[in-house]
């Protein structure tokens, strides 16, 4: 049975390897389910987190709906709403600089497609979170 060196030198069973692989394996599905805006159990409703005349077009504002920190986008008079952590190392996206349709996260680089949230440039590699949103009125809802 072949083993793999432990930082410490000490080798690691297969037992121990397909354990750890099993953890990582269940931090990654949490992250996803975090980062995807779904939460077990729960409803979605929208939620009214600000008027249109508060985000002027090519802005963006940080938000809270349901305790989650929402970063609304206006481009071009219609709004969006992502996740405000950068799935690459939590940076505030409403922080970011905005150009078209595209976010850059302020920590370190990383674009984000604000209609979509996809990924358009590293050093992230998985999408952030979008919710949908709504305008009744004046009042912009998200999806939470």
């Amino acid at each position: 049975m072949s083993r793999a060196p432990a930082a410490d030198g000490v080798p690691l069973t297969a037992y121990q390897i397909a354990g750890i692989s099993a953890a990582i394996a269940e931090v990654a599905r949490t992250k996803s389910r975090r980062r995807s805006g779904r939460e077990d159990n729960v409803m979605a409703e929208f939620v009214r987190v600000a008027n249109t005349n508060e985000i002027a077009p090519g802005e963006a504002r940080l938000v809270t709906a349901n305790g989650k920190e929402i970063a609304l986008f206006n481009i071009d008079g219609e709004f969006f709403a992502l996740d405000n952590a950068c799935t690459h190392d939590d940076g505030p996206l409403a922080e970011g600089e905005i150009s078209g349709p595209e976010v850059v996260c302020p920590f370190h680089g990383a674009r984000f497609d604000i209609r979509t949230g996809e990924v358009l440039g590293p050093p992230a590699y998985e999408a952030v979170a979008r919710y949908d949103v709504r305008v009744t009125g004046t009042d912009i809802e998200v999806k939470v």
